[in-house]
């Protein structure tokens, strides 16, 4: 390939004005380095200019992707005038000569070289005519162009003809004509080679296998053939007039014979991708507007036959006596009741998901069902529990997306909700399932049953906000869990005597009994404090004197540890230890000081977060709302506070301040009254500041231990906002949280594609969509014109991927047995992709060339219908096959036949200076263009 196409174009425009008729003028060049050469050759008297030099240039024929002017005159520098506007033409000749006429003056009056062309008649016909002047010589550029192909211009020898005639040279006789020739084949019958990709079976889904479209899995590769054809140009780049015979009876161009090949591809409009059209139909969903129930049937919730009662009645209904027992009216009963009348409504029938399909869908989600029904027993909450999540680049994309971690029920969820929308009743299958969904999210926090596939610990706010309530909701059934069997142990470990028992037992917990405390509190990650919460008041009828310890507790706290102060705390019994800090001792009894067990902090959801925050700003900067908004954020402070002291009797302030935050504890040498170097503390200035938040919290913290206490995460409250909002979800709010769980999932089967095929380009594609994706799926709502183009890079990796696998299999590649000829065919192949036009190593001799030449074969023999036992008895001579060229021939009429003629002669006079002549010829179907460009000397004519 030349410069020309491995150069870099470039181009600049203006307008300008001429007899009141706008113009625009653009200037385009191809980028060069400037050389030392270069600059000596400018400096020869008389030089041809560089256009001219150009047009015999023979290296940069035919170029593959370069304007117009570039194909048909070889240069590599020139400006076009055409209308500005897109409906204005030069369409009268008297017009066209006054801008040529114009064109010519301006140009021998700056001694401009480089080549000007007018763009005249209707910008489709693609018209141009154009003068180049130099040192004493001129370039006139003509053309001429017809619908129809004159007979005597479809060959070599016609062309020749007038090629000579419009140059009109004295000379006899004239040197040889130097022809270039290139004949473009086009193969687009297909179908000795089945589209590898086939439809999937939808039928086969119920059974888990659907030929690689099973749930949790996207579906990947083209509906249809993503390559529509094949362009085989066949060249001659240096012949002479003479040395071959090309007229309207005989040829000796057989494209076999051709010293050079080269084939360009022609891909299909937007082939149909299964993976582009399931992110497609998803992103649709986010435009819906209707809830579920309206999907669904707006009376799903109410009974057959009955009409919603008036509001008025609410009042008495409340009042009047329960007609069904109270344990009946739990909310797992008015679900299930609810269930029903959906089910009794809508019919079986009626269900947008058959029951199969909804049976796997939700084995697949939440697998820890099926492990109960096999086993009889409590299935592992989760995996992602036991195996530690891996550390990788792909698995951690879900922090940049702000998705999901991709072994997460959430990112399942997506998936499955995406191949329903497409495969399975589109938005009515989505709400029915979702529907399900929050059905068993309320039936397992009613039966203190985890949520698989979610990660231990707080919601994490790197993951979308569905995926974060989901967190939320599991967490609320982890404390519910704990708490319920905490009081079950409570109730069967009780004995008759268990008030005195139970008093005896706190007394002293430095020994044995610590330790089985110490274990108990581990073995419930913590939280045994829960096991109590809701038992609080038969806890406090065993304690007759709870009241008047706390009490002793509290002024214990205020007087700061003085001697009366210490012997009154001996009766408060220490309670809620973890274990002993091993460190601190109490700065006024002496006594070790222990680790309190302590509330956890309540988890939060990014939207919790945000509504907090504008709580807390909407306070102002006032002295009493900054008071008040302290206050607010301290409920942790003084739990904690509550539990050092209930686990410390007899301690102050400072000890607090010493566990709880020791760089508030400042600690230096002094020297006393004895003259020893004794270490000092004191509280930090903050601490001391008057109505320091830390004393009066200090001051008001009673010594209870942190089971006793009032919980600062109500999981009641918090698991019924979660089933609220889980609930009230629409099909396109669900669509727009899972969005990126499904982008994510798109890279991931993108990347695991590209893997198999190794497309450079599509690498780069991928950096682009993450890079892009992480930008814009960061923040909530994104603009649906960014989702898009992100979806579109998707689509267009996959379009990639396809092609490659489609020229792949045409090919051969797999079932090509030697390794090195298997390495150039994908070469062969990657180059395809990723270059407009590639050249064939050995022409129809190399490996690639004789794959395209049984390519068109084969082709030939379904469009002529002839059989295989009639070609094998045709003679395969080369001479043979050209005289049965017109009956069965290798390949088709060509599609294109390009020629390119040049000369050196003097022009218009024997003594004129010899100058280039150059004449382009393509004739198509429908379409024959000659572009000329005739050189003559202006000094001696």
């Amino acid at each position: 390939m030349g410069v020309y196409t491995t150069g870099i174009w470039e181009e600049k425009s203006d307008e300008i004005s001429f007899a009141d008729f706008r113009f625009s003028i653009t200037h385009h060049y191809l980028v060069q380095e400037a050389s030392d050469k270069d600059g000596k050759e400018e400096l020869v008297e008389d030089a041809l200019p560089l256009s001219m030099q150009d047009l015999l240039c023979m290296n940069n024929d035919f170029p593959p992707r370069a304007h117009c002017l570039v194909r048909w005159y070889g240069l590599r520098e020139f400006l076009v005038i055409a209308p500005a506007a897109n409906n204005d033409a030069v369409l009268s000749e008297s017009k066209c000569n006054l801008l040529l006429s114009s064109i010519s003056i301006a140009l021998g009056n700056t001694g401009c070289q480089v080549p000007l062309f007018v763009q005249i008649h209707h910008k489709w016909r693609r018209m141009y005519v154009g003068e180049c002047q130099g040192p004493g010589v001129r370039t006139d550029f003509e053309m001429v162009h017809l619908r129809k192909v004159p007979n005597q211009y479809t060959h070599l020898s016609g062309l020749l003809d007038i090629f000579k005639s419009k140059i009109g040279c004295p000379l006899t006789p004239l040197p040889p004509v130097s022809i270039a020739i290139r004949l473009t084949y086009v193969l687009q019958d297909w179908q000795q080679y089945f589209w590898p990709q086939q439809p999937p079976d939808i039928d086969a889904l119920i059974g888990g296998e659907v030929g690689g479209l099973e749930f949790g899995k996207l579906p990947f590769g083209a509906c249809e053939d993503p390559i529509s054809e094949l362009h085989l140009a066949t060249t001659w780049p240096h012949l002479t007039e003479g040395i071959i015979v090309d007229n309207d009876v005989y040829s000796d161009l057989d494209p076999i014979q051709a010293p050079q090949w080269s084939v360009r591809v022609r891909k299909a409009d937007n082939p149909q991708c299964l993976l582009g059209d399931f992110l497609t139909e998803f992103f649709k969903l986010c435009r819906r507007k209707e809830s579920t129930d309206e999907i669904l049937g707006r009376s799903t919730f109410e009974e057959d036959g009955k009409e919603v009662a008036d509001i008025t009645h609410a009042l008495s209904k409340l009042t009047e006596p329960a007609p069904v027992p109270i344990h009946k009216l739990s909310v797992t009963n008015m679900v299930h009741s609810a269930k029903k009348k959906i089910r009794k409504h809508r019919g079986v029938d009626d269900s947008p998901l058959n029951s199969e399909v909804l049976n796997t869908i939700m084995l697949f989600l939440f697998p820890d069902a099926a492990d109960k029904l096999t086993d009889g027993s409590e299935a592992r909450p989760s995996t992602s529990r036991n195996n530690p999540p891996p550390e990788n680049e792909e698995y951690n994309i879900y922090s940049q997306f702000k998705s999901a971690p991709s072994d997460s029920l959430t990112y399942k969820l997506a998936l499955c909700l995406c191949m329903i929308n497409f495969y399975h009743g589109g938005v009515k299958g989505v709400a029915h399932l979702w529907q399900e969904f929050v059905v068993e999210m309320r039936r397992r926090w009613e039966k203190n049953d985890l949520i698989p596939g979610l990660a231990n610990g707080p919601p994490d706010l790197r993951c979308c906000l569905l995926h974060q309530k989901l967190q939320m909701l599991n967490c609320c059934i982890e404390r519910k869990k704990a708490r319920d069997e905490g009081k079950k142990a409570y109730t069967s470990d009780r004995s008759p005597s268990g008030s005195s028992g139970d008093t005896g037992k706190a007394v002293d917990r430095s020994g044995g009994d610590y330790q089985k405390e110490t274990e108990k509190e581990r073995g419930e990650v913590g939280k045994s404090w829960e096991s109590w919460s809701d038992s609080e008041e038969e806890f406090f009828e065993c304690l007759s004197d709870t009241e008047e310890l706390k009490g002793n507790g509290q002024e214990n706290g205020k007087k700061g540890g003085t001697k009366e102060g210490s012997k009154e705390s001996a009766n408060l019994k220490p309670e809620g230890r973890l274990h002993p800090h091993g460190k601190l001792t109490l700065l006024h009894p002496g006594e070790p000081l222990y680790i309190p067990v302590t509330q956890e902090p309540a988890p939060m959801t990014e939207d919790l977060l945000e509504e907090q925050s504008e709580v807390l700003a909407k306070l102002g900067t006032s002295a009493e709302g900054a008071h008040l908004r302290a206050r607010m954020q301290s409920a942790c402070l003084l739990s904690d506070m509550e539990s050092f002291k209930a686990a410390n009797p007899g301690c102050c302030l400072e000890d607090f301040v010493r566990w709880y935050s020791p760089r508030d504890y400042i600690e230096e040498e002094v020297v006393d009254e004895e003259g020893n170097r004794v270490l000092k503390g004191e509280l930090s200035a903050r601490m001391k500041i008057p109505s320091n938040m830390w004393v009066e919290a200090w001051e008001t913290a009673k010594p209870v231990p942190a089971r006793r206490q009032r919980r600062l995460f109500d999981d009641t409250r918090e698991a019924e906002k979660v089933l609220h909002y889980l609930a009230i979800q629409k099909p396109a709010d669900l669509a727009r949280h899972l969005l990126p769980c499904v982008i994510h999932a798109s890279v991931l089967k993108v990347k695991e594609e590209e893997m198999l095929e190794d497309t450079a380009s599509v690498k780069k594609i991928i950096k682009q969509i993450i890079s892009h994706s992480s930008k814009v799926l960061r923040f909530p709502n994104p603009e649906d014109k960014k989702l898009e183009e992100i979806i579109a890079q998707i689509m267009s990796a996959e379009a990639i991927i396809a092609r490659a696998r489609s020229l792949k299999a045409k090919f051969g590649i797999e079932k090509c047995d030697q390794e090195e000829e298997k390495e150039d065919l994908e070469r062969f192949v990657n180059c395809l992709l990723e270059q407009p036009e590639v050249s064939v190593i050995g022409a129809g001799r190399g490996p690639a060339g004789s794959i395209i030449h049984k390519l068109f074969v084969n082709a030939q023999r379904v469009a002529t219908m002839t059989s295989l036992d009639e070609e094998l008895k045709r003679s395969g001579s080369s001479d043979e096959r050209r005289l049965n060229f017109g009956a069965v021939a290798d390949f088709p009429p060509p599609a294109g036949r390009e020629l390119i003629l040049r000369i050196t002669v003097p022009r218009p006079a024997p003594y004129s200076k010899p100058l280039p002549q150059r004449m382009y010829s393509v004739i198509t179907k429908e379409d024959f263009r000659l572009a000329g460009a005739f050189s003559a000397d202006t000094t001696f004519f």
